[in-house]
């Protein structure tokens, strides 16, 4: 698993494990602040060991940026830590978060032993965290899911985004334009790094450039898809909308962006055609 430092005192790890899913830990002169955490046990686990070398008994938070299973399997790991996220992340697990649990251990022998931990802090549009020496904006952006949430460490001009900012965004079990809204409040910060919720960290030249392509992305993908609709083309069609004609490279993730941008593309025919957009 990679780990890198992104500034004084905040590390990042990048998994090996599932689609280069990332958590943070940031450090603070009076405890330590979690942002995610790994999808498997043993990953997870070295966040863990940072947090105990270098923090000893220090008040420890665990910030969930939204309710998916791979940013938050690893919480219980860190029993004594107080756990924050939206409320409607808390709702989320409360309503199906066991039951995906037990579905998740009967197809992946290494969760047998994740606990699901619900936040215990939650909130609805804004939050600041004040620890230390850092101050910590946590923020309501929806899109890639209702429940979404970015952390913007103030001090050090960086900004964990969670799934709001990816290779490609991705809106299945959310909202196009709730989430291009998104992109552009946080395209209003001061931004050093973006710490992307897969895929590694966008560095200061690149935060621009890509929070533009992605929110035009957005607006690409339902010109296309509204134009193949309105020529009567089927479903099946849309394969011929490649992910590179609407200005994302197909690389990122191993090539997985191929496939979220496929889901996109159908979900957002699937609204269309019902209406619902």
């Amino acid at each position: 698993m990679l780990r890198e430092r992104v500034a004084d005192d905040i590390y990042v790890f990048t998994s090996d494990l599932y689609v280069k899913v990332m958590a943070g830990v940031i450090f603070t002169s009076q405890g330590v602040v979690v942002i995610d955490t790994l999808l498997f046990p043993q990953e997870t686990s070295e966040l863990v060991d940072l947090v105990r070398r270098r923090a000893k008994n220090e008040m420890c938070y665990v910030i969930n940026t939204h309710s998916h299973s791979d940013h938050l399997y690893g919480t219980y790991l860190f029993g004594g830590a107080e756990v924050i996220g939206h409320e409607l992340c808390r709702q989320a697990l409360q309503k199906h978060g066991e039951e995906d649990l037990d579905e998740a251990k009967g197809r992946i022998p290494e969760l047998a032993e994740v606990q699901l931990r619900l936040p215990s802090v939650t909130f609805n549009q804004e939050l600041t965290l004040r620890l230390g020496n850092k101050t910590l904006r946590l923020m309501h952006t929806p899109g890639t899911t209702p429940d979404s949430i970015v952390v913007y460490v103030k001090e050090d001009k960086v900004l964990f985004a969670g799934d709001t900012v990816m290779p490609v965004p991705y809106i299945v079990d959310g909202d196009r334009l709730e989430l291009r809204e998104s992109l552009r409040t946080i395209s209003k910060l001061i931004m050093d790094n973006i710490v992307q919720g897969h895929g590694g960290v966008l560095l200061r030249g690149e935060v621009k450039a890509t929070l533009k392509s992605s929110i035009a992305y957005l607006d690409t993908i339902y010109e296309k898809v509204q134009e193949k609709i309105e020529a009567g083309a089927p479903r099946d069609e849309l394969r011929r909308i490649g992910i590179e004609s609407c200005g994302k490279s197909r690389i990122p993730l191993d090539g997985l962006v191929q496939d979220l941008h496929q889901a996109n593309l159908e979900s957002l025919y699937d609204q269309l055609i019902s209406g619902e957009k």
